[in-house]
Parts: C-alpha cells; sequence; structure tokens
C-alpha cells in the first residue's frame, strides 16, 4: 500500500499544498495596505518616498509658496517697485546744493559787496552782488514772507515725499529743489532786515536777465527735471503709468 501510494500520489486537497503561496500573496497585500494607512492616518497616502505625506515634506512642516504667486522670495509684493529707497540721494544732493550756495553767498558778501561788479564774459556774463527782497529772480518783493511761507511749505512736503521715494531721477530733482529752497530761506530768516524778512543775496548777471544765485539755479533745474519726468510717467515711487 505505501508503495503503491507513492507511485499515485497524494490527491490534491484544498487549503493543503496550494494554500501556501496563495496565503502569502494574501498577508503580503494586507500588509502593504495597513503600511499605508499608518503613513497617511488621515486618509492621504501621498507619501514622496521618505515616509513623509508630500504636502508635509517642506520645512518646519510648511508648505512650499505656489509657484506664480503675488510674493516673489523677498516678500515684496509682485506690483510694487524694489530697492532701497533713495533718501540718501536726496538728502545728499540737497546738502551739496545747500553748502554751494552757502559758500558763494559768504565769498560775495565778503568780497564783492559794495564793489564793482566781476566780469566773467565780457559783458555778457557779471558777477554783481544785489539783495534781493522778492522771489526768485528778483519777482514779488513785497511779498518777501509769502515765499518764506511757502519755501518752509515746500521743504516739509520733500521730506513727507521721501518716505515713497524709489526713483532715482526724482531723488535728484526733488534734492535741488529742497537745497535750492533751505538756501533761500537761510536768508530769509538770518539776513537783514529782519527774520522771515531778510533779502537774499543774489549775484550772477547774465546779459539782458535777472540777477540770481545758486539755490535759483538748484530750484529752476529741479523744477525742469520733474516736468519731464511727469511727461515720461515716471512716479517717485518708481512706476511708470501710461496716461
Amino acid at each position: 500500500m505505501a508503495e503503491a501510494e507513492r507511485i499515485i500520489g497524494t490527491p490534491d486537497i484544498p487549503g493543503a499544498a496550494g494554500s501556501g503561496p496563495e496565503q502569502s500573496d494574501e498577508n503580503a497585500a494586507s500588509g502593504d495596505r495597513s503600511g499605508s494607512d499608518e503613513s497617511a492616518p488621515d486618509g492621504r497616502s501621498d507619501v514622496d518616498g521618505t515616509g513623509v505625506p508630500a504636502e508635509r515634506s517642506g520645512v518646519d512642516g510648511n508648505r512650499a509658496p505656489a509657484e506664480g504667486s503675488d510674493a516673489d522670495e523677498s516678500g515684496v509684493p509682485a506690483g510694487r517697485p524694489k530697492g532701497k529707497r533713495k533718501i540718501a540721494v536726496l538728502f545728499t544732493v540737497a546738502a551739496l546744493a545747500y553748502v554751494l550756495d552757502l559758500v558763494s553767498k559768504m565769498i560775495v558778501v565778503a568780497k564783492l559787496e559794495h564793489h564793482d561788479s566781476i566780469e566773467i564774459i565780457g559783458d555778457w556774463l557779471k558777477f554783481e552782488a544785489i539783495r534781493n527782497a522778492g522771489a526768485a529772480f528778483g519777482l514779488g518783493e513785497a511779498f518777501t514772507i509769502i515765499f518764506t511761507v511757502i519755501a518752509a511749505a515746500v521743504i516739509v512736503v520733500i521730506a513727507r515725499l521721501a518716505r515713497k521715494l524709489y526713483s532715482l531721477p526724482w531723488a535728484i530733482a526733488l534734492g535741488l529743489l529742497l537745497g535750492g529752497a533751505l538756501g533761500n530761506l537761510t536768508d530769509r530768516i538770518f539776513r537783514s532786515p529782519g527774520v522771515f524778512e531778510g533779502a537774499v543775496v543774489d549775484f550772477i548777471a547774465p546779459k539782458h536777465f535777472a540777477v540770481f544765485n545758486l539755490a535759483d539755479s538748484a530750484i529752476v533745474c529741479g523744477g525742469i527735471l520733474i516736468v519731464l519726468l511727469s511727461f515720461r510717467g515716471l512716479d517717485p515711487d518708481g512706476t511708470v503709468h501710461k496716461d
């Protein structure tokens, strides 16, 4: 009998010989499902290969910023001009204009006042000391106090505007205005005949033109530059508009 059974072989019994491989496949599948459930307890199985869900793979649990967002890497909104404000340029230009005007007036008062004029280019350009109680180029001598108030208001406006200044050309233009206004305001306050009524020292005398000083020149140059920038559509904050 034993020899016959060996030759014929044992009959196939369900769950006997074939049960091993099938059971192992089922165990492997169930193990994969359980491992996935453990790595994503909230029901999401997006794993980046490190066992950590893809949404949590950022630093300190924060997601990386999406592409095309309104902020760049520096945190500045996309529509806002970049770079540091040009306050230093503004005040540097203003200081240079003010110092040059102040020094030139001191020299004129000390060396030229009550003396004959000095010809620079024949009759076309002279240096001649004149006291001017009016505005630039000798205009409006009866409104000295008003011009003093206007000059002080211009200085305040420029100082407030400097907080949102991002344009280099605007910084230069406003610096020229500020330096010129300070130069003539100094004369209004400290020169005779009295405080806020002082006469401005003018000395540049072209032929067939009004006598002026360096402060007047700075104001005019700054004003012309502002007009040109406005025509080009460039704003003080660095943006360009098309109207």
